[in-house]
């Protein structure tokens, strides 16, 4: 249905036209943007990423069928020692939501965080008026850990994060009831 692919200087004009507001561009990548977001902040965002032993892996999201473009994800603050990342810049094109590529998505960033970085724990903080975002990051499987209160001040009002996880095991126990659900089917 969708593949990744590193996200690219090719990608960035796009990109750029998904985010209609500083409120919106909040939402998607916190503090680590000014609006309005230019070719150079996301230029700077990629010149340490997506190289072997980076702390961030920026991902385009392409769909399989037509080449179009239609999301990004990234996996960063990667710890190696520690065996940490955490999720971020979860973004799908408007007209692409709803359509079940978020399941995807995440599951292509898990698979390469457990699997092939080798990752203990993946977190992620989400908003917690972005009930459709938490309720499918649960299905996903990632347990809640906590609330940040009244992190951002977004047009006079306060956001609050909630931070959820996964852990390696929670990863393959997944994988594991999933296989588990085919050999039934089949």
């Amino acid at each position: 249905m969708i593949e990744l692919r590193p996200f690219t200087k090719k990608d960035i004009k796009e990109l750029i036209e998904w985010i209609p507001s500083e409120a919106f561009m909040i939402q998607w990548s916190g503090s680590t943007f000014a609006y309005p977001l230019t070719p150079r902040q996301l230029k700077e965002y990629i010149r340490y990423a997506n190289y072997e032993g980076a702390h961030t892996y920026a991902f385009s999201v392409f769909h399989q069928q037509t080449g179009q473009l239609v999301g990004h994800i990234s996996l960063a603050h990667i710890d190696y020692h520690h065996k940490t990342g955490r999720i971020g810049r979860v973004l799908l094109k408007e007209e692409e939501r709803g359509k079940g590529y978020c399941g995807d998505m995440f599951d292509h960033v898990l698979s390469f965080g457990f699997d092939v970085l080798g990752l203990h724990r993946i977190s992620l903080g989400v908003f917690d008026f972005n009930e459709a975002a938490i309720k499918s990051y649960e299905r996903i499987g990632f347990l809640r850990e906590g609330m940040m209160r009244d992190v951002k001040h977004v047009n006079g009002q306060y956001w609050s994060l909630i931070e959820m996880s996964m852990i390696d095991y929670e990863w393959k126990q997944r994988e594991e009831s999933s296989a588990e659900a085919i050999k039934h089917i089949q």
